[in-house]
């Protein structure tokens, strides 16, 4: 069996292609073969790539929030959760996977200052937006899906905001040992993803033009795929149980992390 890349089997955020134009992609081979998913046409990605905020703005209206609450509260957990690897290291190094346009930026650098920020798609479109951005605040690496090019132990945390919900979950195990790989030792992981036994969430989920193709997954199917690509100490916690209008109910989230009822939910493990 012929092995296509990785970008044409599936979508980070609201693309898939690998188109040469604008940005270096880097090359080698990944150690897996991923089942292919449908992908989105450049049309399509480029309607999606340049109106990513208003299509995920109208999306998430019925929460009375903005796209910007939900980028932050999850670099605000993540800064809370490395305070003690930031407090041991200047300039901790951090990979945000599947970074898109670049959401995360203006959070990590505001919650994580000192972090040196790399940013990793394979959709150029999203990447050289993220860059008129932030080109100043993060670097931004487009790669042709073969794998990461970065050398094993690079970074002390790796992030993904709600990407593994656009990769078939059967490839989990193998993409989470590639990011693994690219992690030192005693490195981080943190995961978000959306929470399918929250009825909210998976009506806006397929509601959503790119969430066409995601597959929602369990907090607990995907802490036994980090388990199989060797992560340790994995914990989850819940999130995001009251929209806008009971905003005054927030401060009690901490006690309800257990429950597994909120909107999305987290993983957060070591190497």
């Amino acid at each position: 069996m012929t092995r296509r890349s990785l970008a044409d089997r599936f979508s980070i955020a609201d693309t898939v292609y690998a188109d040469r134009v604008g940005l270096l992609f880097y090359g080698g081979r990944m150690p897996f073969t991923l089942r292919r998913v449908p992908a989105l046409n450049r049309a399509e990605f480029d309607k999606f790539a340049d109106e990513y905020r208003a299509i995920h703005q109208a999306n998430i209206a019925l929460s009375g929030e903005l796209p910007e609450y939900f980028a932050e509260y999850k670099i605000r957990d993540l800064a809370r959760l490395l305070h003690a690897r930031i407090a041991a290291s200047e300039g901790p190094r951090l990979l945000d996977f599947g970074a898109g346009i670049g959401s995360s930026v203006p959070f990590l650098r505001k919650h994580l200052p000192a972090a040196q920020l790399v940013c990793v798609d394979v959709s150029t479109r999203s990447l050289t937006i993220g860059m008129a951005r932030f080109a100043q605040e993060a670097s931004f690496v487009a790669f042709d899906g073969d794998r990461l090019p970065f050398a094993e132990a690079t970074f002390d945390c790796v992030f993904l905001g709600c990407v593994l919900h656009h990769i078939a979950p059967a490839e989990h195990a193998l993409l989470l040992t590639e990011l693994r790989r690219v992690l030192k030792p005693a490195g981080e992981l943190m995961i978000y993803e959306h929470n399918p036994l929250n009825p909210l969430t998976v009506r806006t989920v397929k509601a959503c033009p790119f969430d066409d193709n995601a597959t929602l997954v369990r907090a607990g199917r995907l802490r036994v795929a980090l388990e199989a690509a060797g992560f340790r100490k994995s914990r989850i916690r819940y999130r995001v149980f009251f929209p806008h209008a009971l905003r005054w109910l927030r401060p009690v989230e901490g006690c309800l992390g257990w429950l597994p009822l909120g909107a999305q939910y987290y993983l957060f493990a070591s190497r």
